[in-house]
């Protein structure tokens, strides 16, 4: 459990998974997200990455950011969950969205807010090296108020579906973490391309991020404005009753914009990344994670 008393989580679990609908249907019968499917042993992702996060955050410091679509899915698997800690949106409005609306919310009831964000559908082989890199990220977003803090797995192949980090000049760290600025981001690069970023000790962005909630939201601003200014109507609204009659209003108008791609290129100079060691990470491609359930067979 984090020994930092305004740390906050933000699990995102709002993704469609197009991309593995082959696999979900195989599995469940039916086209969920990966997110809600059990594809290691009976619990869902979803669920591993609570239990994982629990490990780091409060559970009740913890938020959920949903999609009202998948309401018959998350309504079961949340039911211990209080309604303040979801976030629901009414629509799809890519990862900068889903962001945003969260901080809002988490701001709300505390303006100090440490923010760590974790997508719902990643796998660890060994979870410790992983809970120590988020605590030891929420300690340096402390630190370092006006940076926000990248988890960079260290890459055991020259992997072409993932984002990399390249690395910049190492930042000095009191508790001996391994810290560097990041000079630019690399999204799904080609594989002669991916084998020099290896060789170049390069990293694999696993979207986990901490940083001040207020920091987030200073760099939305600097990146996408129109996005943060368009969430204005319901800065004052959150977990009130007409929340979520402005929220529906406000995603008709919205424009989907990807965290990773639109805003975290444009603001590397407020950028850390901590690299992650020995935590076997993956989103969950079997053959990255390295193991076999028992429904592969299906697949040979």
């Amino acid at each position: 459990m984090s020994r930092y008393a305004h740390a906050r989580a933000v699990i995102l679990a709002g993704g469609e998974g197009k991309r593995l609908r082959s696999l979900t249907r195989l599995i469940c019968g039916d086209n969920r997200p990966k997110q809600f499917c059990p594809i290691f042993g009976s619990e869902t992702l979803l669920g591993h990455t609570r239990q994982r996060v629990a490990r780091a955050v409060s559970p009740e410091r913890t938020l959920f950011a949903v999609l009202k679509a998948h309401e018959d899915l998350y309504s079961d698997e949340l039911k211990d969950v209080s309604r303040g800690q979801i976030v629901v949106q009414p629509d799809n409005k890519g990862t900068a969205a889903a962001i945003t609306y969260s901080l809002l919310r988490i701001l709300q009831t505390d303006g100090d807010a440490l923010a760590a964000f974790f997508p719902a559908d990643h796998y660890y082989a060994d979870e410790s090296p992983f809970i120590t890199a988020v605590d030891s990220a929420l300690g340096i977003a402390q630190d370092h108020a006006d940076s926000l803090v990248l988890l960079g797995a260290e890459p055991q192949s020259p992997e072409v579906e993932y984002g990399w980090i390249e690395p910049g000049d190492a930042v000095e760290c009191s508790n001996g973490a391994e810290l560097s600025r990041v000079n630019r981001f690399w999204e799904k690069p080609a594989l002669q391309a991916a084998r020099e970023l290896l060789r170049r000790g390069c990293l694999w962005n696993t979207f986990v991020m901490v940083g001040r909630a207020k920091t987030f939201l200073e760099i939305l601003k600097s990146t996408v404005p129109n996005l943060l200014r368009a969430f204005d109507p319901i800065a004052d609204l959150c977990e009130n009753e007409s929340e979520a009659q402005a929220v529906r209003r406000l995603y008709k108008t919205l424009v989907p914009v990807d965290f990773s791609q639109q805003v975290l290129p444009a603001s590397t100079n407020r950028l850390i990344v901590l690299r992650l060691r020995d935590a076997g990470w993956s989103d969950a491609t079997l053959a990255r994670a390295g193991i076999e359930p028992q429904w592969a067979a299906a697949l040979q």
